[in-house]
């Protein structure tokens, strides 16, 4: 099956998504082989059968969005692109309002420009995400399956 969408994916998009990829691969590695970093950002107690429970749930469900970001990378279908960037946003944007709320220890920003700069991330996500449906709106799919481009 021939899809003319791969090619229609913008390349900021793809760059946007990269940067996601490299961000949350470093927090993956924090999580599974890091807890120094952890112990840093104010989780005091990295020890124990319930904690290491959470931090491996996490970093686990991180990786799978890693691995869910690449392969829609890879394929450049944006109807799969979509779901990932659907994540992001909601990943982000909550991620917005915790970080402010409950800051870690070593909190890059004070609470206030943490949240500003969690907007702008978000703007730049929803802005993707609207590109993207713009995208698989645009398209029209014959009964063979062939791609046609509106």
């Amino acid at each position: 099956m021939s899809n003319n969408l791969s090619q229609k994916i913008p390349r900021w998009v793809n760059v946007m998504q990269a940067v996601l990829v490299v961000i949350m691969v470093v927090q993956v590695v924090e999580y599974f082989f890091n807890h120094d970093a952890l112990v840093a950002a104010g989780i005091t107690n990295v020890e124990g059968d319930a904690n290491l429970n959470f931090i491996y749930e996490m970093g686990a469900r991180l990786g799978v969005m890693v691995i869910a970001s690449v392969y829609v990378m890879i394929t450049q279908d944006p109807k799969q692109y979509l779901v990932v960037l659907i994540m992001n946003v909601a990943r982000e944007a909550q991620e917005g309002i915790i970080d402010p709320l409950w800051p870690v220890a070593d909190a890059p920003a004070p609470p206030l420009v943490d949240f500003l700069i969690h907007v702008v991330i978000v703007a730049i996500e929803v802005a993707a995400l609207v590109a993207v449906y713009r995208i698989v709106k645009g398209a029209d799919v014959d009964a063979s399956g062939s791609v046609a481009v509106a």
